[in-house]
């Protein structure tokens, strides 16, 4: 559990600086909002087809080359991006391009990363390691964009990519020296019929659904992510320094939550702790996008982390603990799916409408929208109030 924590932790914190990264040297180069759009559109275009297969993949193979593949991939994507912004820093197509292959790697890697948690641990405590590895996580989402925005005045555009590359490196060899349990049961089979059981698993089963869809469509609305640069040099008139603490607020709050939520009981009824951090995230976003302050903002986008470390909690919980593991690697590619669709999506929604409005009318429309939808899936959806993990079917984790 420690190599595959440290793995992690190297992974996301290589991530995070690319992704810090790309969307302010694309904003830099292009000064447009609708770029910061098509970034996040870019970013989406491959992961529903990729996810899938690598979510078939998972079930299939064994989970940890898998990892070590895609992370693999990611460091050669991660050096590409180093020598164009050293070399070629004006040159945006090429941006776009490696992004596009980054996403690819995260299509492969998620299912894998998401369902091999649940064997490590046992069911009983499951909850407890969803919140530690979350937490390990957001440490490296606060630290990664603080770094970047240190690192580019001194040495670069080039320098947060050439740093990424390294972590993914310290990725792959703690990979290659943990231990996994061996898969029991019969292979599955690598066909669309096999995909096609993961999709009708999720579509049956409500509080899966529910909880998939709520976050969805909560942050497609109301995530303000992609804006960060905007608010940051037009708006709060802070630079690349700002920038980085406001990256990294969020993932201040999901820390500190993530803290919290290490000492606590399980949550006995997480559909209905997803439910209010839901419409927490929306207000905190509606205050955002209303501050003309360093301080405040970065205090509302704290709160925003602290709901949404409880929504990745309970939505964790909800769908692992549902699933038997011979479909946990498919299940996970479709959760995989619909937050590519909430982030990458969501990011594609505030860039085009920004530029068509404003940036400040995009992020408080869209905090007022998760609420509307935060209304109707309460409403609609009983079966994910009322979940119980003890009731749940799903498999317990093998030992």
């Amino acid at each position: 559990m420690r190599r595959f924590l440290l793995a992690r932790f190297a992974d996301r914190f290589a991530r995070s600086l690319v992704s810090a990264m790309l969307s302010y040297h694309v904003f830099v180069v292009t000064g447009s909002y609708a770029a910061l759009g098509l970034l996040g559109l870019v970013e989406f275009l491959p992961l529903i087809p990729v996810a899938l297969l690598g979510g078939l993949f998972a079930d299939r193979f064994d989970r940890r080359v898998q990892l070590i593949a895609a992370s693999t991939a990611a460091l050669l994507g991660a050096a590409t991006l180093a020598w164009l912004g050293w070399q070629r820093p004006d040159d945006a197509p090429w941006l776009f391009a490696v992004a596009f292959l980054l996403s690819t790697t995260t299509g492969i890697s998620s299912p894998a990363s998401s369902s091999l948690l649940p064997n490590l641990v046992p069911r009983e405590i499951f909850q407890n390691a969803t919140v530690v590895a979350s937490g390990v996580i957001q440490f490296a989402f606060i630290s990664g964009p603080i770094t970047m925005g240190f690192l580019v005045g001194p040495l670069g555009f080039g320098a947060p990519y050439a740093l990424a590359a390294g972590f993914y490196a310290l990725a792959i060899l703690c990979l290659a020296s943990l231990r996994t349990p061996r898969k029991e049961g019969s292979p599955t089979p690598v066909r669309w019929s096999a995909v096609r059981e993961g999709i009708s698993f999720v579509r049956h089963n409500r509080p899966i659904l529910g909880s998939m869809g709520l976050d969805m469509l909560a942050v497609i609305f109301a995530g303000a992510t992609a804006l960060l640069p905007v608010y940051a040099e037009e708006i709060l008139h802070v630079g690349p320094e700002g920038y980085g603490l406001l990256r990294a607020s969020i993932a201040v709050g999901t820390f500190s939550m993530a803290l919290l939520l290490m000492t606590a009981r399980p949550f006995p009824r997480p559909g209905r702790a997803l439910l209010v951090a839901v419409g927490i995230f929306g207000l905190a976003t509606i205050v955002f996008g209303l501050s003309r302050s360093l301080p405040l903002s970065m205090l509302a986008f704290a709160i925003a982390g602290m709901a949404d470390q409880v929504s990745i909690t309970t939505r964790s919980v909800i769908l692992q603990l549902s699933t038997p593991d011979d479909l946990r690697g498919r299940v996970s590619a479709v959760n995989l799916i619909f937050i590519g669709a909430s982030n990458e999506l969501g990011d594609a929604e505030s860039g085009f409408l920004a530029s068509l409005t404003s940036a400040t009318f995009s992020v408080v429309a869209g905090g007022l929208a998760c609420l509307g939808v935060l209304g109707w899936v309460t409403l609609r959806m009983p079966e994910l109030r009322d979940y119980r993990p003890e009731a749940s079917s799903g498999g317990a984790a093998p030992r």
